[in-house]
């Protein structure tokens, strides 16, 4: 049987096309896979006795107000299917609100640190459409989580609102958990970073003097560290290839971040800060008030000086987690010390949201620090009602 020419590309093309199908379908199984694997290696870091349930008193503070959530069968436990189960939920769910990330180059976990580790990794997202020639300025997120859990996975998510206009290149930062290594890991992996950004600055055409951080909660302790801490030998560390770099930034948003551990408890919470298993005394490795000297090197408030990056601060006053005081002694320090600080108080606000007007306020302190165009923030309070959690 003679078959034609336009014949044979159509029978290739239906084939093509069938091996995409396939294609795409491995591709999402091995996702899907290395998801479940992730989901599943969280499970053995929380399980401390290794009896394959997770109970409550095991779980990071911050994941705790979801345990009747999570455990279904409501048997006082969560098994590792109640576990996975509920993360690919959410995972699902956030996906169907993933944002638009075609018009940029991303690139997934680097390896910062010039190591094997998979938290000392960042992402990274590059607008394929810039507003001009000259290098991007960066924003660098890093998650919270207590120190003990997420990831950096979602942090590019939160920055796209900003980089969307193609002024800016973002990344987000991905840290060793208090499980995995003990004070000060955690802020040698995220100079590490920061130290990564600049030396691969000319590669990527960005502006390595003009780098912000961003952090909510854990996140925001690490981000203020950064702000205060640059050129201090003991935190900067020597972790990574780039040792050369300077761990400055140009400015910092802190978002309701731990500022002073040994006074966490001076305020109404629900966490007990001075216990030997809070998150606070999980990351130093022993409870915060026996060893007092390495606290007190754990918090951003005791590098305060004239030469630190200017800041913008956020917290809830009716925060349970984080108290709001630690806002107020980080920005009166500030204040002290001649460095500029604007602080927005939330009004009724508890732990998280960084949503509605608090976006423009952002924009509007990123604008004027890396971009050098007019704008003032001025330290407010705002209502709850105008922030939408995010």
């Amino acid at each position: 049987m003679l078959v034609s020419l336009g014949q044979v590309r159509q029978i290739l093309g239906m084939r093509f096309s069938r091996f995409m199908v396939v294609v795409g379908c491995v591709l999402a199984f091995a996702k899907a896979a290395a998801q479940q694997a992730l989901h599943e290696k969280t499970f053995r870091d929380w399980d401390k006795n290794k009896d394959g349930k997770l109970f409550k008193s095991e779980l990071p503070q911050q994941v705790k107000r979801n345990f009747e959530r999570v455990d279904a069968d409501k048997s006082g436990f969560i098994s590792l299917k109640e576990h996975v189960d509920f993360l690919t939920r959410n995972s699902n769910a956030r996906n169907q609100n993933a944002k638009d990330w075609s018009g940029f180059k991303v690139i997934r976990d680097i390896r910062y640190a010039g190591t094997d580790h998979e938290r000392q990794s960042l992402n990274f997202a590059l607008p394929l459409k810039r507003k001009s020639n000259k290098p991007l300025p960066v924003i660098a997120y890093i998650h919270g989580g207590a120190w003990r859990a997420g990831n950096k996975n979602g942090g590019l998510n939160r920055l796209h609102e900003f980089l969307k206009s193609g002024e800016f290149a973002g990344v987000t930062i991905g840290y060793r958990l208090s499980q995995h290594a003990k004070w000060p890991a955690q802020i040698h992996d995220c100079k590490a970073a920061i130290r990564w950004i600049k030396a691969n600055a000319k590669k990527y055409n960005l502006n390595g003097s003009r780098i912000a951080v961003h952090g909510t909660s854990a996140g925001g302790h690490l981000v203020a560290m950064l702000g205060t801490s640059a050129g201090v030998a003991k935190l900067d560390g020597l972790l990574g290839p780039y040792t050369e770099q300077s761990t400055t930034v140009r400015c910092v948003i802190d978002c309701f971040g731990p500022t002073n551990f040994l006074r966490m408890n001076d305020f109404e919470g629900r966490i007990d800060h001075d216990a030997v298993d809070s998150p606070e005394s999980q990351l130093i490795g022993e409870a915060i008030q026996e060893n007092k000297k390495l606290t007190l090197a754990a918090n951003p408030i005791s590098y305060v000086n004239k030469g630190d990056a200017p800041f913008l601060i956020i917290h809830g006053t009716k925060d349970m987690s984080v108290p709001y005081s630690q806002s107020v002694m980080l920005h009166k320090a500030l204040n002290a010390a001649c460095v500029p600080s604007v602080f927005l108080s939330v009004k009724g606000g508890g732990h998280g949201g960084s949503g509605g007007v608090l976006v423009e306020r952002f924009r509007t302190f990123l604008d004027h620090y890396l971009l050098n165009k007019e704008g003032v923030v001025s330290d407010e309070s705002i209502p709850v009602e105008k922030i939408s959690r995010r």
